[in-house]
């Protein structure tokens, strides 16, 4: 991964674990569903989105949810938006 990725993927982590504080982010696997992989119901998953939203100013519509499954999705999608 790129310094701009690392970055990007370190900033999502932290996001991420405020909602989940038990993840261990050594543990994922970025390709592998996250919902799974931290075990987040569909709360979780929305606070999740919406705290994306709100640090990177990034719109997510709902039609997109589906696209933003694994870390590496949500990180393309970021990249892809900021981009």
């Amino acid at each position: 991964m790129s310094n701009e990725r690392d970055s990007l993927a370190a900033t999502v982590i932290t996001l991420l674990r405020a909602i989940a504080p038990e993840l261990e982010p050594d543990t994922l696997n970025p390709a592998r569903p996250l919902r799974g992989q931290v075990d987040l119901d569909s709360m979780d998953w929305l606070n999740f989105l919406v705290s994306l939203h709100e640090h990177f100013g990034v719109t997510i519509p709902e039609a997109d949810y589906a696209r933003l499954v694994s870390l590496n999705d949500v990180l393309d999608y970021l990249a892809g938006k900021r981009g």
